[in-house]
């Protein structure tokens, strides 16, 4: 909405029967909805078929991700429900999630580690490096969701001063592409010289795959995941890292997520 306008968010309680269940792929039942409606630009009729795929934006450059929506849909799938768009130009947009109503009594809490069959040792240490915010904070929640420490930087300077502050890292997380002169394979190679058993997972397009080609170092530790990619795998990969169960020397502060 770039002149302004109305943005409205509104819940609802919904019983679907059979035939308006099957019209939205889900089973009948009972659900809650939650709705977005804004009266902004709206999106394309040729752009609407794809908004919910991973890493796809029509903002400019730096502009966005195209992570948003990607999230939502695989929030809404993972817990049986659905998420639908309607859009028209100059008229506006509205999201609508559709979640399965839960009657039972409160469960016990259980570790997403746990529940994922992930073996992440605990009070790991994970730097995240990424110069995007938006693909930057989803890897925190990610990693923060299967029981991992993290701190953030957003550029390759900043990570150095990180490991500088915090010389108990456990795993770094890196984009290839950095501004600022540092690109993430010479800043996994600063963070090897300092900590020889750091784990790396590098984060890549096609575009700047290059800088890891013929590379025979990264068969030690180290890891590679192709944009776009499901959360899942990242946590995946960043576990399988971690596997080595390394520990923190004492004295050194474990931070909670922190950021320069």
């Amino acid at each position: 909405m770039p002149d302004g306008g109305t943005l409205a968010i509104s819940t609802l309680n919904l019983a679907l029967d059979e035939d308006d269940a099957r019209s939205r792929g889900l089973p009948s039942g009972d659900y809650m909805t939650i709705t977005v409606s804004d009266s902004g630009v709206g999106i394309a009729d040729e752009d609407l078929d794809r908004v919910f795929e991973p890493f796809f934006t029509t903002k400019p450059t730096g502009k966005g991700t195209g992570l948003g929506l990607s999230m939502v849909y695989g929030f809404a799938r993972q817990s049986n429900g659905i998420v639908r768009i309607r859009s028209t130009q100059g008229v506006g947009t509205q999201v609508r999630i559709y979640l399965p109503r839960h009657d039972a009594a409160l469960e016990d809490v259980v570790e997403h580690a746990d529940s994922r069959g992930l073996d992440t040792p605990p009070d790991a240490t994970v730097l995240v490096v990424d110069d995007e915010p938006t693909v930057r904070m989803m890897m925190l929640d990610a990693l923060a969701m299967i029981g991992m420490r993290c701190i953030e930087a957003a550029d390759g300077a900043a990570a150095l001063a990180v490991l500088d502050r915090y010389p108990d890292i456990d795993l770094l997380v890196t984009d290839v592409g950095l501004p600022g002169g540092l690109n993430g394979r010479q800043v996994a190679d600063e963070a090897r010289r300092r900590l020889p058993d750091l784990g790396v997972l590098f984060v890549t397009g096609y575009a700047d795959s290059v800088v890891l080609q013929n590379d025979a170092r990264l068969e030690d530790r180290t890891a590679v995941l192709t944009k776009p990619f499901p959360i899942e795998e990242l946590q995946r990969q960043a576990a399988r890292l971690l596997a080595g169960n390394l520990a923190h020397p004492s004295g050194v502060p474990s931070p909670a997520v922190s950021s320069l």
